[in-house]
């Protein structure tokens, strides 16, 4: 090690300084009066920083990169070379190429996800719709824009806004995929929060740097002022269709998008898998969050320019179009749409046809009622029919508080005691909404109750014998669950975990205890069943379901609390439609949980189970259902109804009342103000022609595949594939002596080496190198915490001048692989980014390079061939450890000669690296970046190739 001391000494970005009895690396500080220093081997966890105005007690000193020495010569290995070199590339985080951010993913992103990260650097100020099908991984695009803005230090903070299920696991896939430490903020999170800031002047929306934010929680007014005053300068908003204003009526999670996209600077990315509810205005009220005059265009009769002017900010693409995309495949499993029916006992159709005489007598009686009266009976009549229909246990839970005689109205019902009806309300208990804010799993007793004010004493006699009926019915003359337990075991025997799908919190109870009873008590039983709803907490809704993917095999009953957004892909493979939902978009989202990028099995199973004799069934099958599944079997894409869910609804129930049984005939049922279902086909159909020619007009043609094709190559370059990962771990173990052993779906480690487990729990794992990763085994990429200790630990051992380390940064290898001696170089080179607006930047990159001849004449060799003599220079012979010191040293001695020709490279690798910055953001007023090379490089390892004659 060489010092240079020198008083009042100031280091800059990427110089090599003596601090502390050791050396670093300097790197960019986030605070102009800071200097932060990170180890030689780029270990970011000991990253630390100095206050400038107390130099004095922490003294730096400028100091250069130790160069090799002959001392760990020993025996000849030539893996010990390729082992260092992919030490240090796997130690990069800032590496070179276009892109500053990819190093420090935890995940590699397809081909096809960089497409979204292309076009934000193409904008001023980020303002993007991403709108790639369920399952494509809009996450993963939005945290690699996100990962990259705050690594090229053009964002500060990030909040991200979602329905209070997904908090956690925006969480989770920020920290693990992206290294981006987010706090949650919700109703049961703030207190701790707040009792965490240091000053209590400060708001925690002010002072945590990156936020998870429950669109329920900040919606309201007084939150929502707090929040834009504080508001971070990039936003994510997930299931932004949910935000989207359907009507005149502005609702407050648009509102607050609304004010949040007034703000021109501030970036804003919306993610969506349904941005077109099949409602103009609904989308339109979207993409005019991207630009407010794109509210104003006319769809169907766009302008070229325009088109081109929206293509900018808006992505949408279908699995069809991803599949294969650059040459790479993305597994997506084949989804096998499947019916299952039941007939109803006889008990329980004659309960169905008290029930359904009951509600058409509640809707074809009232004339003298006022329109909201009328409207509550139409909602309580569709509510009676719906929970009896999903299960014995859902007609007691909403009909045995409103039999008795007790008139004390629900306090949520009170708010609606006004001439207008809230139909809102009532479709969030009944219906299947999922384009509106409020969805609830809960037994529609409160709209019953909502109707039941003008119930007659008859009525209300009807309604005790029901509840009596369904009493009776749990279980013993229950079909429907008979037949739901038949396909679950059939699931498990295939090897398949099963989700089964319910409306209703009740019914989710009732169909998980009688699959605990089926399953769980068998002797030497290995399953588990439980029940998630929305009577718990987000927490406890994570607690039991960690607890239930610790099972080999498990049943997860739940209700559509989990349909929106959540990852399940990794635990479950098959669904079971226990409640068939009222809504296309709602069947679409329940499957895309398990029917997404990462499921493992080939094919998900998805099971749609009705009754052959049940009039509700076969009514929403007519409908909805059947006409879905085939456009999508036919499009690969949803395509929604364009009405509002509460209009579906009416023409569900229209067709339910047309349909003939043994009993009766029944008549069409008037309300008025529906729709028939032809108008619904009709509608329908409409909307399919107009998704085709959309796709078509809105086919992402602004980034070419050549220009992601150009930038990744050098990112694998510069950082690695998979595959280069795979062979650093396995010749690590190889030269620690320890087992890793191949195998089926990965590679099996008996026992963690001593050296690593400092970071990686002893005891024995498989492991994959590849994405997805098999059930039970665990995927490493090349931030995995054993990748990042095995990389320390080799650097570690290269400094260490022993000859019995495992690498050596000098050795001299007799091999048949060439025929004059030949040396080959591992250099580290960092350069300094400097954009217009003066923010700095360092990258680095390793580079191995090799050349013939001398020193002061040195005869390059092309990196094609560097890097077969890196993979193939096996010795073939030896020489004595003396001969190797002075031909190693002749080396040595003689470095200084490279000098011209290692800078002349390192001013073309910046030049290069210039070139790639300005090629990704060619469109936006940033400007060329100045790149300057940091001299001298880092000369890591020499290899001295010796010819074997």
């Amino acid at each position: 090690m060489t010092t240079d001391r020198a008083s009042a000494f100031i280091p800059q970005s990427g110089d090599i300084v003596f601090c502390r009895e050791r050396q670093w690396v300097v790197i960019p500080p986030e605070s102009p009066d800071t200097i932060c220093l990170r180890p030689l081997s780029g270990n970011e966890s000991e990253i630390f920083g100095i206050y400038q105005p107390l130099l004095h007690l922490d003294p730096i000193e400028a100091a250069s990169f130790p160069l090799p020495d002959s001392n760990g010569l020993g025996q000849q290995d030539y893996q010990g070379a390729q082992l260092l070199v992919d030490a240090v590339r796997m130690s990069l985080r800032s590496g070179g190429g276009a892109f500053r951010s990819l190093g420090r993913l935890s995940v590699r992103p397809r081909p096809y996800q960089m497409v979204p990260l292309l076009m934000a650097l193409r904008q001023e100020t980020m303002r993007l719709l991403i709108a790639d099908d369920v399952g494509v991984g809009k996450t993963i695009e939005a945290g690699l824009i996100l990962r990259e803005m705050l690594d090229r230090r053009e964002i500060e903070r990030v909040a991200v806004l979602c329905p209070p299920q997904l908090c956690d696991q925006w969480r989770r896939e920020l920290a693990e995929k992206f290294h981006i430490d987010a706090v949650v903020v919700r109703s049961g999170t703030i207190s701790k929060l707040e009792r965490q800031i240091p000053n209590s002047d400060r708001h925690l929306f002010e002072y945590y740097r990156h936020l998870i934010v429950s669109l329920d929680y900040v919606k309201s007014d007084r939150r929502r002022a707090t929040f834009l005053a504080h508001c971070p300068d990039c936003v994510v908003v997930d299931e932004a269709h949910t935000c989207a204003n359907r009507s005149e009526k502005v609702q407050q999670r648009h509102q607050l998008l609304g004010q949040i996209a007034q703000k021109a600077d501030r970036h804003l990315i919306l993610l969506t898998a349904t941005p077109h509810s099949g409602i103009e205005r609904s989308f339109l009220s979207l993409i005019g969050l991207l630009k407010p005059e794109f509210e104003q265009l006319e769809l169907e009769n766009l302008p070229e320019a325009q088109r081109r002017q929206l293509a900018a900010h808006f992505i949408q693409r279908r699995r069809a179009d991803v599949r294969e995309w650059l040459g790479d495949t993305t597994p997506f499993p084949e989804r096998i749409a499947q019916e299952a029916d039941y007939t109803l006992s006889r008990d329980y159709r004659t309960l169905f046809e008290g029930v359904y005489d009951f509600a058409r007598g509640l809707v074809n009686t009232g004339d003298n009622l006022t329109h909201a009266q009328r409207r509550g009976r139409y909602w309580s009549a569709l509510a009676i029919i719906r929970c009896v229909m999903s299960s014995p246990a859902a007609a007691v839970a909403t009909l045995q508080r409103q039999a008795s005689r007790q008139e004390t109205p629900e306090p949520e019902i009170l708010l609606s005691e006004d001439p207008l009806f809230d139909e809102d309300l009532a479709a969030a208990y009944v219906d299947d909404p999922t384009e509106q804010e409020r969805t609830s799993d809960l037994a529609p007793s409160a709209i019953v109750q909502r109707g039941k004010q003008s119930y007659s004493d008859r009525e209300r006699r009807l309604l005790r014998e029901f509840v009596k009926a369904a009493q009776g019915l749990q279980e013993k003359g229950d079909r429907k669950l008979k037949r739901a337990i038949t396909l679950v075991g059939e699931l498990l025997e295939d090897g398949r975990n099963p989700i089964v799908w319910c409306r209703y919190i009740a019914t989710a109870k009732y169909v998980a205890s009688a699959l605990q009873k089926t399953f769980e008590r068998k002797r030497n039983s290995n399953i588990r069943a439980i029940a998630i709803h929305g009577e718990q907490s987000e927490e406890e809704r994570e607690t039991r379901l960690a607890e239930l993917v610790g099972y080999p095999q498990r049943i997860l009953v739940a209700t559509d609390c989990l349909s929106e957004g959540i990852n399940l892909q990794e635990h479950f493979s098959s669904a079971i439609h226990y409640d068939l939902p009222w809504n296309p978009n709602r069947l679409e989202q329940r499957e895309g949980r398990v029917d997404r990028y990462g499921q493992t099995a080939p094919q998900v199973r998805c099971i749609l189970l009705f009754g052959k004799d049940n009039p509700v069934d076969g009514a929403v099958l007519e409908v909805l259902i059947r006409k879905a599944v085939a456009i999508h079997r036919t499009l690969g894409i949803t395509v929604p109804v364009p009405m509002d869910s509460e209009t579906v609804s009416e023409a569900v129930f229209k067709s339910l009342f047309e349909r003939a049984t043994d009993a009766r005939q029944l008549s069409l049922f008037e309300l008025g103000d529906g729709s028939s279902l032809d108008g619904v086909h009709q509608t329908w159909d409409r909307a399919v022609e107009r998704e085709k020619r959309t796709r078509t007009r809105f086919a992402q043609r602004s980034i070419k595949p050549e220009e992601v094709e150009r930038e990744l190559v050098e990112v694998d370059r510069a950082l690695g594939r998979e595959a280069d990962v795979e062979r650093f771990v396995r010749i690590g173990f190889e030269k620690l002596q320890a087992a890793l052993i191949k195998g089926k779906g990965g590679w099996k480690i008996p026992e963690v080496p001593e050296c690593l487990q400092p970071a990686i729990e002893a005891g024995p794992k498989t492991i994959t190198f590849y994405h997805p990763a098999p059930e039970g085994v665990e995927y490493v990429g090349r931030n995995h915490p054993l990748v990042e200790r095995l990389a320390e630990y080799v650097f570690a051992q290269a400094f260490d001048q022993n000859s019995q380390a495992i690498v050596s940064r000098c050795q001299v290898i007799v091999t048949e692989a060439v025929t004059q001696p030949t040396v080959l170089m591992l250099l580290r080179l960092r350069h300094r980014l400097e954009s217009r607006q003066g923010k700095l930047l360092m990258v680095e990159e390793c580079l191995t390079v090799g050349f013939t001849g001398t020193p002061r004449n040195p005869q390059w060799l092309d990196s094609q061939r560097v890097q077969e003599l890196l993979a193939t220079a096996q010795p073939t012979g030896d020489l004595p450890l003396a001969r190797q010191k002075t031909s190693i040293e002749g080396v040595l001695k003689r470095l200084a000669d490279l000098t011209p020709f290692l800078e002349e490279l390192a001013q073309e690798r910046s030049q290069q690296l210039g070139e790639a910055h300005h090629r990704v953001r060619a469109i936006t007023q940033e400007g060329k970046v100045q790149v300057t090379p940091i001299l001298p490089m880092d000369i890591i390892g020499i290899y001295l190739l010796w010819t074997d004659n």
